[in-house]
Formats: C-alpha cells, structure tokens, sequence
C-alpha cells in the first residue's frame, strides 16, 4: 500500500504564494506519476498538475500553468506544488496523487490540505 500526506495548505491573501508538500510511504515501486488535483466547494475535483516518475515532464490544467509549479524530490520520496500569484478561485482542497503502474490511473490519495485565498 501507498500512504500520502500533504502538508503546507493555508490561508493567504490573493496574489501571495504557497507551497505544498506531498510525502510518500510504503509500497514506492507500485506508482510512477505523480499530481495534484483540488475540489472546491460545489465542485467536482478537478486535476491541476502533474509529473512523470523521473521528473523531467509536467503538465498543468490551463487554469493554473504559469502561475504553478511542480516538482518531485525521488530521494526524499516528496512531490511539491509551488502556488504563485494565487486568486480567491484557487480556494480548495488539494490532494495529492500517485498513479498506480499497473492500472495507469490515479489510484493512491492522500487525505487533503486545505488552501484558502482571500481577496
């Protein structure tokens, strides 16, 4: 089994930044991808970013690209999202994600951490 803990949500003011962080235990050899995705109130979860295993690729929902930044430590088995110039519509809860290698889907999810900006 995978275990995810996010850490670093908050509140912050509308053009500020936060990072948030994604540990990962147990089994690492069963994912590869890894993502963050958030749900706001009403709404359904809603993918924001990714990265490939070796870190070299990454992908981001037009909503956040420029703006967002991730990456991934392998040695300290950690994921990262840097949030820059954040608007009160970032307001969600984020989860971070690994995708299972075997079904190719995002199978493993960490708890949620709250990220709130004010305006």
């Amino acid at each position: 089994q995978v275990q995810l803990v996010e850490s670093g949500g908050g509140l912050v003011q509308a053009g500020g930044s936060l990072t948030l962080t994604c540990a990962a235990s147990g089994n690492i050899a069963s994912f590869n991808a890894m993502g963050w995705f958030r749900q706001a109130p009403g709404k359904e979860r809603a993918f924001v970013a990714s990265v490939t295993s070796d870190a070299k690729t990454t992908f981001y929902a037009a909503s956040v690209k420029g703006r967002f930044a991730i990456s991934r430590d392998n040695a300290k088995n950690t994921m990262y999202l840097q949030m820059n110039s954040l608007k009160p519509e970032d307001t969600a809860v984020y989860y971070c994600a690994a995708m299972r290698i075997d079904t190719g889907d995002f199978d493993f999810w960490g708890q949620g951490t709250q990220v709130t900006v004010s305006s």
